[in-house]
């Protein structure tokens, strides 16, 4: 007999994994540190919402509840939770909005959860910066699972006092209190500015299109590359000690841009606090 989704799960199982959920709150999976992981859930549908809560809560975290993106964002902003389950149709703010805006904050693990099961939404998911992609009807065990692992890689590359750090020699980025220093030196970035320079550090060595920055940076309803081009003219003249000469953004002529720091150190030697 086929599964009957209910809420989005998958109920020919309902039983089984609460019996296993409530089994898991004797594991270790869910504890950071001292204090247990939190979980911020931001799904408009309520069953699935107040489901997913309950769900989690018996499996051992603490979870936080948003119903529209907005609300999400502001949680997200006032409680740092350690990951994020978001649904992609949202009221307010969509899910694509609000993946870029968490980005700006935070390398936290994201995991989009949506009915749409098309390649090319998971495709530009997962290019914004969300972790991981679950379709409805789900299994919950299944999900969870997702989220273990998820905070046990995320929890490998996090600093004891949970604080996220990028750093090479050159840039320094401390993502919580969104500070830039260049040198040794706060430098002074519009959000523009910074979002900008968060993607590029975030693709350390790889070469980016002017259509992924747009797409990333702008976000999808913008298509001017001459805005790209001229953001990163303005980005050099606050980070590159001689912006004729860049040592840090580097122009990839016909395709776009890459960051790296060339003749200062090699890749072990940039760091970054987050995983």
């Amino acid at each position: 007999m086929s599964a009957v989704p209910t809420y989005g799960i998958e109920t020919s199982r309902m039983t089984d994994t609460a019996a296993e959920t409530t089994d898991l709150s004797n594991r270790g999976a869910p504890w950071r540190g001292q204090e247990k992981a939190t979980i911020l859930v931001v799904e408009d549908d309520r069953p699935v919402n107040e489901l997913l809560a309950l769900r989690f809560r018996k499996a051992g975290y603490r979870v936080l509840q948003a119903f529209d993106g907005e609300i999400g964002i502001a949680l997200f902003a006032q409680f740092s939770p350690d990951l994020v389950i978001l649904d992609l149709m949202l009221p307010t703010i969509d899910g694509w909005e609000v993946v870029r805006q968490l980005r700006q904050l935070s390398l936290v693990p994201i995991v989009m959860l949506t009915a749409r099961n098309q390649e090319r939404d998971e495709v530009r998911g997962l290019s914004l910066g969300a972790d991981d992609y679950v379709t409805k009807p789900f299994n919950f065990a299944k999900l969870l699972a997702r989220v273990e692992a998820l905070l046990r890689r995320s929890s490998l590359g996090m600093a004891e006092n949970s604080r996220m750090m990028y750093q090479d020699p050159i840039i320094t980025i401390d993502l919580w209190r969104r500070q830039v220093s260049v040198r040794g030196h706060l430098v002074d970035l519009s959000p523009t500015e910074y979002r900008l320079l968060l993607t590029m550090v975030r693709y350390y060595g790889q070469v980016l299109s002017h259509e992924q920055l747009l797409l990333e940076v702008w976000g999808p309803n913008y298509d001017s590359v001459a805005s790209v081009k001229a953001y990163i003219s303005y980005l050099r003249r606050k980070i590159e000690r001689y912006p004729d000469d860049p040592e840090l953004i580097h122009t990839c002529w016909g395709i776009g841009y890459r960051y790296e720091v060339l003749g200062h150190a090699t890749n072990e030697e940039v760091s970054t606090g987050a995983n």
